[in-house]
């Protein structure tokens, strides 16, 4: 991986900075040595000390500029989980957004390429990839992938496509064109419409295996009284379709 950000940790501070970067905080001014390793410890100009932490995957999602509501942690690990994605694979990305699942994707190994539609957001999933550490192994493409589907099924298949997009039904139907045999299909969903046409589409086109899940996650509430599942919501995200090509 490329040079990454590190966290930087005092009790409950956390501030995501990058080596030879200059901060101000209420305890002092943080000066970060070009030369920073995670386990160093930083002080400020006042002596506070700070622990310096390597970033990991759930510090992506917590500190990562977004630009719209991010794909959670439960979704990515059943992306990781159901598609198998690791080093050396090649994964082809839609709905780039704020890009937390390119670079878990990354993080892991993967060549991703990545497509998003809005210049702006395709900008700060650049700039994340960069303080992710995998600018390296994640190429953020602007454009549409559906406008590239016939340029890309000429080339060298991917493993993983993984797609986060309203028109994900339209790319699924070309997906056996882009994947090589046994590759995996992943597409996300907020919406049950639109999971359910994924789910058709991947069905026409031929994919095996084909499950659909909602993700669904309850924290747990212990108290003297007894323990029960969080009555805060019902943690429910959005919904995954995954196919394998034949």
């Amino acid at each position: 991986m490329t040079d990454a950000a590190y966290l930087l940790v005092h009790d409950d501070r956390e501030y995501l900075l990058e080596p030879g970067e200059e901060f101000g905080t209420d305890l002092g001014v943080l000066e970060v040595p070009e030369d920073v390793e995670g386990g160093d410890t930083v002080e400020t100009h006042l002596g506070t000390a700070f622990e310096v932490r390597e970033l990991r995957g759930p510090d992506l999602f917590n500190h990562l500029e977004r630009t719209g509501a991010p794909m959670m942690p439960r979704d990515v690990g059943l992306v990781m989980g159901h598609t198998g994605a690791s080093g050396g694979d090649r994964v082809l990305d839609a709905g780039t957004g704020s890009g937390i699942l390119a670079a878990y994707l990354g993080r892991a190994g993967a060549d991703v390429t990545t497509y998003e539609i809005d210049a702006d957001f395709a900008e700060v999933a650049r700039g994340n990839m960069a303080t992710a550490g995998v600018a390296d192994r994640v190429e953020v493409r602007t454009g549409d992938l559906t406008e590239e589907l016939d340029a890309l099924a000429d080339e060298e298949p991917f493993d993983v496509l993984t797609l986060d997009t309203g028109d994900a039904p339209a790319i699924v139907e070309r997906a056996d064109d882009l994947l090589v045999s046994g590759g995996y299909l992943a597409v996300y969903s907020p919406f049950v419409e639109g999971t359910r046409e994924a789910a058709l589409a991947a069905r026409e086109a031929g994919f095996e295996g084909i499950e659909t899940l909602e993700t669904i996650q309850r924290e747990m509430d212990f108290s003297d009284r007894g323990s029960r599942p969080s009555t805060a919501g019902v943690g429910h995200t959005g919904y995954l379709v995954f196919g394998r090509a034949p």
